[in-house]
């Protein structure tokens, strides 16, 4: 088993070339939302075709299992790599927030119909072999969400998780981000950096991720920047 989730557990697999897959084994498959989830699912992943969105390779619905099949990320999720050993270095890191901005671009602004992911979070953020960031678990809820949980998925690269294990409830997050803004302000971004890291980061970049999570995170949600101006800002265009 690879995970467990809400809609069910993720299991390792191999087809009979020996290709490995992913197999998420969807539960309460007699129940409408289990049915719901699986038809969302596979509607939503047969339309966004884009090289950092997971892709869908096969499914299986039977009387009594429902089954998504995707390709195999050897690398785990962002979250799970955070916390291993090596660690990611900051070259790698900002290379992921940028793949996973391009991934819920293409979803917001490219896709026809527009999706939106609604649980974006350093868990759904897969790594493939070389080490490309893929956007897996798509759902349907508010765009500025999105934002708002890519701009937390940035402190977390930034910091080594620490947004994700402070801020649990609405005022940690609150709180959390108040924190940074006072940091980036007094430009005392070292303090925030992961400490995995030791001094092997860009202290500019660093700063200027630092703002892009705090231009995502707003209180408003019309306040949020759109995907398209969060990856022109992480590229280096468009922050000043």
């Amino acid at each position: 088993m690879l995970g467990a989730g809400g809609f069910g557990n993720v299991y390792r697999g191999n087809l009979g070339e020996g290709a490995m897959v992913a197999v998420k084994r969807l539960k309460d498959v007699n129940g409408t939302t289990g049915d719901s989830q699986f038809r969302t699912e596979l509607e939503m992943i047969s339309l966004a075709v884009h090289r950092n969105l997971l892709r869908l390779i096969g499914y299986c619905k039977t009387s009594s299992e429902r089954l998504l099949v995707y390709p195999y990320m050897p690398n785990g999720s962002v979250a799970l790599k955070l916390k291993s050993k090596p660690e990611l270095d900051w070259t790698m890191r900002k290379k992921i927030a940028i793949g996973a901005a391009r991934g819920l671009l293409y979803l917001h602004e490219q896709c026809d119909p527009k999706i939106i992911h609604r649980d974006v979070k350093a868990a759904n953020i897969l790594l493939d072999e070389c080490f490309e960031a893929v956007v897996g678990d798509f759902g349907l809820s508010s765009e500025k969400t999105d934002v708002f949980g890519f701009g937390i998925l940035l402190l977390d690269l930034i910091t080594g998780l620490r947004a994700l294990e402070f801020g649990k409830t609405t005022s940690q997050k609150g709180a959390i981000l108040e924190w940074v803004g006072k940091l980036h302000e007094e430009m005392k971004v070292e303090e925030l950096v992961d400490r995995e890291l030791g001094k092997n980061y860009n202290k500019i970049e660093v700063g200027e991720m630092m703002q892009v999570a705090l231009l995502c995170t707003q209180y408003l949600p019309a306040h949020r920047h759109k995907m398209s101006e969060v990856v022109l800002m992480l590229e280096g265009d468009g922050l000043a």
